[in-house]
C-alpha cells in the first residue's frame, strides 16, 4: 500500500533516484495505491544533470511494494523496496526511460502498462 508522502525508489534510467507521493489517482476519496496504480509524485533526488531534476512532478506507477499483494489464486506477493517507473505522459502508458531495472509484479501488464513489462528483465 503506497499512501501520501511515501518514498518510491525509481526503478528505470531517467535519472530521478527517488521520488515522493503527493497524488494517487482514481477518486477523490482514494487514500492508497497498489501495484499497477497511477501516482503524481516529485522527484525529491536525482542524479546531476538528470532528464528530471529535483523537484519536478511527474506520473509514475507503482512496480514494487513491500505490503503483500493477495492474487486471485490466494498467493501473495512481496518486494524488498517500494518502487516506481516515470510516464512520458498523464496520457500515455509508456515509461520516459528506456531501460527498467529490478522484478515487476504481473499485475503491472494486466493494468495495460505493456511496454513496462516488456522492458523489465523479470515480471514476477
Amino acid at each position: 500500500m503506497i499512501q501520501l508522502r511515501t518514498v518510491l525508489t525509481v526503478a528505470d534510467n531517467t535519472g530521478a533516484r527517488k521520488l515522493r507521493v503527493y497524488m494517487i489517482h482514481g477518486g477523490s476519496k482514494r487514500k492508497f495505491g497498489n501495484i499497477g496504480d497511477f501516482v503524481g509524485a516529485s522527484v525529491i533526488e536525482a542524479i546531476p544533470e538528470s532528464q528530471f531534476p529535483a523537484g519536478t512532478k511527474v506520473k509514475a506507477v507503482i512496480v514494487r511494494t513491500r505490503h503483500p499483494l493477495r492474487r486471485r489464486d490466494g498467493s501473495r506477493i512481496r518486494f524488498d523496496d517500494n518502487a516506481g517507473i516515470i510516464l512520458e505522459s498523464s496520457e500515455s502508458k509508456n515509461p520516459a526511460g528506456s531501460r527498467v531495472f529490478g522484478p515487476i509484479a504481473r499485475e503491472v501488464k494486466e493494468a495495460g502498462f505493456t511496454k513496462i513489462a516488456s522492458l523489465a528483465e523479470e515480471v514476477v
